[in-house]
């Protein structure tokens, strides 16, 4: 066990009272999530899940900046580029512990305090319960990199009220602090100077049911008033978001955008004609299809649509142009929405025979 408390460790394992406590330690990465970190935190719920004295699971993020803001793209986007299987095995796994949380039979508490993004998303998002803080940063905005907004995106996006889902998928739009509870992607919302004396109390429960756990976040939820007063954000465009973003295809959604002509609709316009339009074709139908998908057929869909973009143009050039050269242009291939087919997005969902995901 003294191994996995090390401080060097990328993920801390730790049995602290009745509780399971996962701590994500690559401050200076932003706690990205690598292969070797999904590897030891899946088989850890799994047998937190199963032993009588672990009453719940916490997972937190260390350095004050971020809770996890995504997966290691770049690690990916190395694999990718020599054929190398990590391409495969990172997201079967990541997609496995995806699943292992949306399943997981003890109560699943992610304090997601800083910046909450893609893989990060992924592993609280399908938990039981989502404390965000005032420094709560959530967004997908994997659009921009020719990618979808995945680990079960599929699932949990098209879920929330009204359109709002699409709109966060196809533009990446970060939503910060109440707004993400607001959204219905946190549960409660508590200051960020507080989570240290919440996980305590969360720790020092004895024997405590799902309802007591509740009760606590309840409480501290309560007490909070950053912000209290502040209208969601998204409160004056709702009618938009949810009569442009409902449209049957992206050339249509983008149609609507120009007829509307608000000074809204052109900013969502602008920040569209900068992403992956393969992407933007592949996601809009990833949201439509999970809408009415349970979680583990989503991340079986979505682990197909992961190989596809390992075999495509846009995923390397996106992550070239943001991540890597940071020239903000990236040179997308097909480069208009009409240039992808619907053929070829047909195939990117195709079964994949043996190779599908297996949960």
């Amino acid at each position: 066990m003294s191994k996995q408390t090390d401080s060097a460790a990328e993920v801390l394992l730790e049995k602290k009272g009745g509780a399971g406590v996962i701590t994500l330690n690559r401050p200076k990465a932003l706690n990205a999530l690598n292969l070797s970190m999904i590897q030891k935190i899946y088989p850890q719920i799994k047998t937190w899940e199963q032993d009588p004295e672990t009453f719940l699971i916490i997972i937190k993020g260390t350095g004050g900046k971020a809770f996890c803001a995504g997966g290691d793209i770049r690690a990916i986007t190395e694999a990718g580029k020599v054929g190398d299987k990590l391409i495969q095995d990172f997201f079967i796994g990541e997609y496995r512990l995806n699943n292992a949380i949306g399943t997981c039979k003890k109560p699943y508490v992610a304090l997601i305090d800083g910046i909450t993004m893609g893989g990060g998303v992924g592993v609280s998002v399908h938990g039981h319960f989502r404390v965000a803080t005032e420094k709560t940063v959530f967004a997908m905005p994997e659009t921009a990199i020719g990618l979808f907004p995945d680990v079960g995106g599929g699932y949990f996006l098209p879920r929330l009220s009204g359109k709002i889902g699409y709109y966060l998928a196809l533009t990446g739009c970060r939503l910060k602090g109440r707004d993400v509870l607001k959204a219905g992607i946190a549960t409660h919302f508590v200051e960020s100077e507080k989570l240290p004396a919440l996980e305590k109390d969360l720790i020092a429960l004895k024997s405590p049911s799902k309802e007591k756990i509740a009760d606590l976040l309840n409480s501290y939820h309560m007490k909070c008033t950053i912000d209290q007063e502040k209208a969601f954000a998204l409160d004056e465009h709702m009618e938009k978001i949810n009569s442009l973003f409902s449209a049957n295809s992206m050339e249509e959604i983008v149609k609507k955008l120009k007829q509307d002509g608000s000074p809204f609709a052109m900013k969502q316009l602008e920040t569209i004609n900068k992403m992956s339009p393969t992407s933007l074709k592949l996601t809009l139908r990833q949201l439509r299809e999970g809408a009415s998908m349970s979680l583990q057929e989503v991340l079986r869909m979505e682990y197909r649509l992961s190989q596809a973009c390992m075999k495509g143009h846009d995923f390397y050039e996106g992550v070239r142009a943001v991540l890597i050269d940071k020239d903000q242009s990236p040179k997308w291939k097909p480069a208009a929405l009409e240039e992808v087919s619907d053929e070829f997005v047909d195939n990117c969902f195709k079964p994949l025979g043996n190779d599908d995901l297996k949960l």
